[in-house]
């Protein structure tokens, strides 16, 4: 399986160069580049991507805003013209660090860093039971045994826990994704936990005093999901 990356580069012949080199690597499938921090940022609010090749000095953001600012956090090789950043680069657990300009032997060392280290958390880890949602600038361990039920409002998502909710700059296609198998998109402006079900009519669906609607088109499938007598 390849691995998905994005490039988010100022310069355009360093963005011309890490092209190149993921478009030749067998393990890497390239699937977008950007210029700044600000539009990459938007991108992955939206998408799921395994790797960023993330320059640091960048107009606008810098690269160690867009990781202070991801709701999610892939693995990140950063790469730079200098050296001093290196140290507060691994205070964010990048995979790699790379100074400019990036060699092909070095590119693959970094790339092999990353494979080892998916290889490791795809076999060796346990699958995880909870998100981090970020609010008033802290990341709240959010359990999946907590959350209810999850509604589009816009350009954002909102939450609903048992005792809070929280509001995410982020798209119901993203936590689709996300998300285990115990959570259902049912229509397009709500996923729901399965386990947290108190009793379905023709095209609703009830958790706790909320009435959700069901979409035809998702209907299909939560009905496989359930056990139906």
């Amino acid at each position: 399986m390849k691995l998905k990356c994005i490039i988010v580069e100022d310069e355009i012949m360093a963005r011309m160069s890490l092209q190149r080199l993921c478009e030749q690597h067998e393990s890497l499938t390239l699937v977008d580049i950007f210029e700044n921090a600000e539009d990459a940022l938007e991108f992955l609010s939206k998408e799921v991507i395994d790797l960023i090749w993330l320059d640091v000095e960048m107009p606008g953001l810098s690269g160690f805003d867009l990781l202070k600012n991801l709701y999610s956090m892939p693995q990140v090789i950063m790469t730079t013209s200098k050296v001093e950043y290196a140290f507060e680069a691994y205070q964010y657990q990048v995979t790699d660090y790379i100074q400019k300009p990036i060699t092909q032997p070095r590119f693959k060392i970094a790339v092999e860093k990353v494979l080892e280290l998916n290889t490791r958390k795809t076999t060796a880890s346990p699958e995880r039971h909870e998100i981090y949602v970020k609010t008033d600038g802290r990341y709240i361990r959010l359990p999946y045994s907590e959350i209810l039920y999850i509604e589009n409002v816009g350009d954002y998502v909102k939450i609903f826990a048992k005792k809070h909710s929280y509001i995410v700059h982020t798209t119901m296609k993203y936590l689709e994704e996300k998300l285990g198998d115990s959570f259902l998109r049912v229509h397009r402006s709500y996923i729901v936990h399965l386990d947290k079900i108190v009793d379905i009519e023709e095209n609703t669906l009830v958790i706790e005093n909320k009435v959700i609607p069901i979409s035809r088109a998702n209907k299909p499938e939560l009905l496989n999901k359930l056990n139906m007598l």
